[in-house]
């Protein structure tokens, strides 16, 4: 059915669910994941499709103040309200429908732990009820669906898997459609339903629903693996984006203070120069240079008063200070211990600690450094291996911490990269294994150019990495 003019379109946000099965203690919509709730990249992801007007939220009533807050705060120009939702599914649905009144439009339901969704998906959606009034989203099933006997628990039929998909959000209808399922379910006692399009299916036959594809990634966050696999996912976009321009770097670097710690060599050396590069007023402050130890509280409160004297601000602060002991537990002295604690975890803590005041006054950024060992700890790399988790750890409780205070947190990555420690521990190894410490300085200034936070941004040699200008 064609409309003959556009429509207005308005995506409502579903998010009346209480968590119980992911196990958060809280609505699972306002869990965070990389630095913020789930409710709020749902949200973002949507306000910047070109095809939706307006949004509005149906959320649970005893949490509506978190939606309000980003109403109030601005970010996203087409979020104009928030409702409380119902006890079920349907309900919510209802108590939409009123606040849409009966004015033609096209509406999409969104399910709020669906963070993944594209603008592809949104658009097909909206054009695809040009032509029909309702509209559903599905993906192929990889795995065989079996049909059961739920009273004993028995298989009775395999239906061909070339004939089914698996339904995601948004699900999306004209106005008019949706209400008028609505209004003959209402007159069924024995009314119950999952979801939306089974209501049109149900009560108005004679509405074809339209089937777009979604897409794997945009899943439903249900269970407490699904928050972790999210995360996951939020990791590997980043990681995958595509780095800035030189004039793009030039533009958001010049009059702004990157702050290095253990600027002397390596990666750190490297951010130091590619930051100077492109206008950024640069300190750089190390143990061999400067006489900074950031296992020394004083050392690092003295050399972030001296950066922000003689420039006036801190945007950015970088810790890529780090010492790398290999060997067996039992090899290992108490100093030997003592000193890979303080020097890779005591260090961020205190820099951490020291540098929020400024960091907070320019909405700034703190970067970490991380190795690929922290997801596993291997023979001979205990003790590094476990404090570059912890810095992972430290990483994402700081992101959701200083969320408020505006300051982000994130931690590079890097696979194994050309710098002084690392010939140190392993020696001279084959020309084009590893990751040029400039390359590594690059995705890291883009990264604090960015507006993510509490991710832990790949570098990698199979990557696009953005290249040295």
């Amino acid at each position: 059915m064609s409309t003959g003019q556009r429509l207005r379109t308005v995506a409502v946000i579903l998010a009346g669910g209480v968590g119980v099965r992911a196990g958060l203690g809280m609505p699972k919509q306002l869990a965070r994941i990389a630095g913020k709730p789930i409710i709020e990249h749902t949200i973002a992801a949507v306000d910047a499709a070109d095809c939706i007007d307006e949004i509005f939220v149906m959320m649970e009533p005893n949490h509506m103040g978190a939606v309000e807050e980003l109403i109030a705060s601005g970010r996203y120009p087409k979020l104009t309200g928030v409702h409380p939702g119902g006890a079920t599914r349907n309900d919510t649905t209802r108590l939409a429908l009123e606040q849409l009144g009966e004015d033609e439009c096209k509406v999409l339901f969104h399910d709020a732990v669906r963070p993944f969704v594209d603008e592809r998906i949104l658009q097909d959606c909206v054009d695809a009820l040009d032509h029909y009034g309702a509209v559903d989203v599905a993906i192929p099933s990889a795995d065989t669906i079996i049909q059961i006997n739920t009273e004993t628990n028995v298989l009775v039929d395999v239906p061909p898997r070339a004939l089914l998909r698996r339904g995601q959000t948004p699900q999306a209808f004209l106005n008019s459609a949706i209400r008028r399922a609505y209004e003959r379910a209402g007159r069924d006692k024995n009314f119950v339903a999952t979801d939306d399009c089974t209501v049109v299916l149900k009560y108005t036959p004679d509405v074809p629903i339209a089937v777009v594809a979604g897409s794997d990634e945009n899943m439903k966050i249900t269970e407490s693996i699904d928050v972790f696999i999210a995360d996951k996912l939020f990791q590997l976009k980043t990681a995958e984006a595509e780095g800035l321009s030189s004039s793009e770097r030039e533009a958001a670097l010049s009059g702004k203070t990157v702050v290095v710690f253990g600027g002397s060599e390596g990666i750190g050396a490297a951010i130091a120069d590619a930051a100077q590069r492109f206008g950024a007023s640069v300190f750089s402050f190390s143990r061999s240079s400067t006489g900074t130890d950031i296992r020394k509280r004083k050392r690092v409160k003295a050399a972030l008063e001296e950066a922000k004297r003689q420039s006036g601000r801190i945007d950015y602060v970088v810790n890529s200070a780090g010492i790398l002991e290999m060997g067996g537990l039992e090899t290992f002295s108490h100093e030997a211990v003592k000193k890979t604690i303080q020097v890779n975890l005591l260090g961020p803590i205190i820099i951490a600690q020291e540098a929020l005041p400024y960091l907070k006054e320019t909405k700034g950024q703190l970067l970490y450094f991380t190795s690929s060992s922290y997801t596993r700890g291997r023979a001979n790399y205990g003790m590094y291996s476990a404090t570059k988790a912890a810095t992972v750890n430290l990483t994402q409780s700081l992101s959701e911490e200083w969320v408020e205070a505006g300051v982000r947190v994130n931690c590079i990555n890097p696979e194994r990269t050309s710098t002084p420690m690392r010939t140190k521990a392993f020696g001279e190894e084959p020309e084009g294994t590893l990751l040029a410490a400039e390359t590594v300085a690059i995705a890291s200034l883009d990264t604090l150019l960015s507006p993510v936070t509490g991710q832990i941004v790949d570098v990698r040699r199979r990557d696009k990495a953005p290249q040295p200008a």
